[in-house]
């Protein structure tokens, strides 16, 4: 499996706000290029089989319209379907939390080959004393692990569920989300929050991840 520094590294971030409706909500986004054809990718991130073997068992029902539950995680509607282009689903902990949108958009790689661009981005309106505590890396270090997890099933380096258990408290997995929460915390910089806001946020999410 490759380096935890080549990892982090393929990854693009930013973070920003939007609103929606009377409220502000905050965005995270990542992009990454992958080796791997859209179709295979938009296959990975779709198909209920596979998706429970980079990231969660998912249940539902799976077209425009229908509902769908990650096992233990979020679950929500689904928006929109463009196969191959475009992918917007709510994104709940529960009924009736707020607003909280992701949508997954893929693209052929520039300059031809079997590759494809995938950018996911997180709309959502949080409490403010979350947002204060723990600022954008909350969810960005939980979707970098998504995407570290996507590109070892696309490469065909995927761990088996109690491999990825076990790697979930080794001292990789550890080195992962602290540089994880750093490039966060240089995203929520370039954003132009507040240097201490940034310090404090980014301290406070690697020690809610790494258990510290």
């Amino acid at each position: 499996m490759g380096e935890i520094v080549d990892e982090i590294s393929r990854v693009h971030r930013e973070v920003g706000t939007r609103r929606v409706e009377s409220e502000e909500a905050g965005t995270v986004l990542l992009r990454r290029t992958f080796d791997a054809g859209p179709a295979d990718v938009w296959d990975a991130v779709t198909s209920p089989e596979r998706i429970a073997r980079w990231f969660l068992p998912v249940t539902g029902e799976f077209r425009v319209g229908g509902h769908y539950q990650l096992e233990g995680n979020a679950g929500g509607e689904i928006l929109e379907c463009l196969p191959r282009e475009r992918l917007r689903v709510s994104w709940l902990f529960g009924p009736d939390l707020g607003f909280s949108e992701v949508e997954v958009r893929l693209a052929p790689a520039p300059g031809g080959g079997d590759r494809t661009v995938l950018e996911l981005e997180h709309v959502s309106v949080v409490p403010e004393e979350f947002r204060s505590q723990y600022g954008p890396g909350a969810v960005g270090i939980g979707w970098d692990l998504a995407f570290l997890g996507l590109g070892w099933h696309l490469a065909g380096e995927g761990l088996s569920p109690e491999d990825a258990v076990e790697w979930q408290t080794s001292p990789e997995a550890k080195a992962f989300v602290a540089r994880s929460g750093e490039e966060w915390g240089r995203a929520f910089a370039a954003s132009g929050a507040d240097p201490e806001t940034v310090t404090a946020t980014t301290v406070a999410t690697i020690e809610f991840y790494t258990g510290a």
